[in-house]
């Protein structure tokens, strides 16, 4: 499936920052939605669309910290940068700690701004991809029966088929089986893919995991 093409989201209540920094955005090559408060924002975007976040720090109702947090607890996972008139160091301090991918006074300069940007889109893409490839995962590992989750995780572990036949209460010859679907339908090619494929499931990946 074709990956939408990314769009920068603008949040300033400053009419006339968002349609400077709109022009700016658009003259570079980027799609870009203006919205004139952080409700409005919530309101439209869930995160689904590719891109990033530019968010002024100070605003009425939530300000530029608390809109990042609201975005994070509904799984809106876009990168942000965020824009200030203010040197609020404490304030950047805690955006950048919080996962922003930069703190830009105001004025500052386009050739920063449109590198943030850059650095932005490129961190979005990862984590669109990064998370794709764990859902596959996930999907495969899904595909297993109980017994063979089991299986997996004790090879996972290191067991030999012996070792597991001992455990599960079964013969060697059946763990053979088993462990053989398990890498058709994993669709790994050694026990050190499989291990891999575990451990970036993380706790799901266990035997009772989903």
């Amino acid at each position: 499936m074709t990956q939408a093409p990314a769009t920068i989201f603008l949040v300033d209540d400053d009419a006339s920052v968002l349609r400077g920094l709109g022009r700016l955005l658009r003259a570079a090559g980027h799609d870009t939605r203006p919205f004139a408060s952080p409700a409005e924002f919530l309101a439209q975007v869930s995160g689904d669309t590719p891109g990033c976040a530019v968010l002024d720090l100070r605003m009425p109702g939530l300000n530029g910290l608390e809109l990042q947090q609201a975005m994070e607890s509904r799984g809106c996972h876009l990168p942000v940068i965020f824009i200030s008139g203010h040197g609020d160091v404490p304030a950047s301090v805690r955006a950048m700690k919080a996962g922003a991918v930069d703190f830009l006074l105001k004025p500052f300069d386009e050739e920063q701004l449109l590198g943030a940007i850059t650095q932005a889109l490129l961190k979005d893409a990862a984590a669109r991809a990064d998370r794709a490839q764990t859902a596959s995962l996930r999907a495969r590992h899904e595909a297993l029966t109980s017994r063979e989750r089991e299986v997996c995780a004790l090879v996972a572990q290191g067991l030999t088929n012996k070792e597991i036949a001992q455990r599960l209460g079964t013969t060697e010859k059946t763990i053979k089986v088993h462990r053989a679907r398990v890498i058709q339908k994993l669709e790994v090619d050694s026990v050190a893919e499989l291990v891999r494929f575990v451990d970036r499931l993380g706790p799901g990946g266990g035997p009772h995991g989903a």
